[in-house]
This record gives C-alpha cells, structure tokens and sequence, in this order.
C-alpha cells in the first residue's frame, strides 16, 4: 500500500451495503503495482444521498468512483456523458472524471460499464468459450442487464432471464426486447416463482448465473435455487456473489456433482482491471494480482 501524501488522488466506491467489499483491496493492490499514487475508498452511498455523492467527485477533483447496488441504474442522471455500451444496458458501475490534454481533471463526468466485460472475461480466463451457448440468468439489476447484454452482443445464442415481480422486472422485459431487437440472441423473460420453468430451462442450459445479492449480506443464508435436483452435472454455474466465497447456491451446486463452480471473484478482478485502466491508462499484470488475491 503507498503512503497517502499531498498528491495522493482518490477513486471512490458509492453503494449500500458496502463494507463487505472486496474492491478497495483489488483496486489498491493494482495501483501499488503499478506505481500510481491513488487510492481507492468505500463510501455507503444510497439513492437517496447519490446526487451528492456524485457531486463529491467533482468537488473533490476524484479520479472518479465504482458504483454498485443499488445505484447503478440510476447515477447516469448526474453525468455528463454515457459510454455507448453502458447506455445500451441502462446502468453503470464506473463513473471517470475525464482528463484534459494536460492530464487534469475536468469535473465532467463519464459513465461506463465494466460489470458484462469483467464477467465474461472471467469466463474465458477458465478456458471457456461461451459462443453458441445457452444461458440462464438470474436477475435484472445493474450486473445481471450488463452480463446480458455484453453475452447478447458476444454471440451467446439463447439466454433465459428470471427474475421476481418486482420494480426491476419491467425493466428485465425491456432489456430482453432489447436485445431480441439488437442482436442475433435469443431471450425470454420469466417469473422466477415459476420454479418449474426454471428447473426447466437450467436442465436444458450450458450456463447459469445468479447475477442478485442473494447470498451476500443479508442475505447470505438464502439461494434463490430450492434444491440441487435443479443442476446437471456439467452445467458451468456462476455466482457474482464474491463475499462470501462460496454462497448457498453454489454449495448446492457443487453437492450436486456439479464440477465447474465460480463465485464473483473473476468478474470482481476483470470488471477492476478495466475501470483502473480507465482511470490510469494502465495495464494490471494479472498473474500478479489473482496470486495476490488468491483467486
């Protein structure tokens, strides 16, 4: 870790929960690494308090911040700019104070989305190609719109999204539209109550994701899968839960014979290598940083 000096620059992350975090350990292991007198720190920023929040950043001339639940769908209202591919997917986890020609900050504000990117890149990290793949995914929140659309546009060929009838399940309907529209993948939108569509549906898949804060805290007891008759054995099963390392869900898996079982922690690294880059110019070496993390 670097010593703080007077020219030491901050890079945020605003989200509620947050202090199980791995991201400012990732992201301040990578700037030691690499040199850079930056440092990363968490910050429990809510809806509520994410205007602000976001204000902070240019006030305070940060590099820029993480965004995570349940704020990624909705900071791009005090932005100045989207990247084309978070704005296709309506949310955004990292927010760039964009630079000058002299390299100073200059208080406008650039969204992306590093979430769909980091996770696939994890996905090919295990020597997996994903192309022409069938995908059951749980969830339409920030990660889970950016994982479907990145797959969508990186030729997965069918993807099945699952979601409960909440705020977000419109917006599921609309992301599956979307894509259907957009790209040559196929997707469906269903209920998740409906668990026999689902068993259904993860029988008949090459992957599956649970893309919610099922368990993570709070929630850490809880799987949003009932039991393991719902798994095959060479079902690839991802959770971006990374805290815990192992969740219900992918105990169940693994009780089940299931044999390639990935918690958060790739897409964790990926989706921090891409933003760090974003706000440095910098490469990570990764060999280094999975040793370091012990992913």
């Amino acid at each position: 870790m670097p010593n703080i000096t007077g020219h030491t620059e901050l890079v945020g992350l605003m989200a509620y929960p947050i202090r199980h975090t791995q991201s400012p350990v990732t992201h301040n292991l990578a700037y030691d690494k690499n040199g850079d007198d930056v440092i990363q720190l968490a910050f429990e920023v809510d809806n509520d308090t994410l205007e602000p929040a976001v204000e902070s950043i240019r006030a305070l001339k940060m590099l820029g911040s993480n965004i995570s639940m349940p704020n990624k769908t909705v900071v791009h209202k005090y932005l100045d700019d989207v990247d084309e591919a978070a704005g296709l997917c309506g949310a955004i986890n990292t927010v760039v104070n964009t630079r000058d020609e002299n390299g100073n900050v200059t208080g406008k504000l650039k969204g992306y989305n590093t979430d769909g990117m980091g996770y696939w890149q994890a996905i090919k990290e295990e020597g997996i190609d994903f192309k022409g793949m069938r995908m059951v995914l749980v969830g339409t929140g920030g990660a889970a719109t950016a994982i479907a659309v990145r797959g969508a546009l990186d030729a997965i060929k069918e993807l099945h999204v699952f979601n409960i009838r909440d705020k977000f399940y419109e917006r599921g309907e609309e992301i599956v539209e979307l894509i259907n529209k957009e790209t040559k993948c196929k997707a469906y939108m269903y209920d998740l109550a409906d668990k026999g569509k689902l068993k259904t549906e993860m029988q008949a898949a090459d992957i599956f994701c649970d893309a919610t804060g099922v368990g993570m805290h709070p929630l850490e007891e809880l799987s949003n899968i009932p039991d393991g008759s719902f798994f095959k054995e060479d079902l690839i099963v991802t959770d971006t839960v990374y805290a815990p390392r192992e969740t219900v869900m992918m105990k169940q898996a693994k009780e089940s014979g299931v044999k390639r079982v990935y918690n958060g922690m790739g897409m964790m690294l990926f989706q921090a290598l891409i933003a760090i880059k974003l706000y440095t110019g910098k490469d990570t070496d990764v060999a280094y940083m999975k040793e370091r993390l012990g992913i």
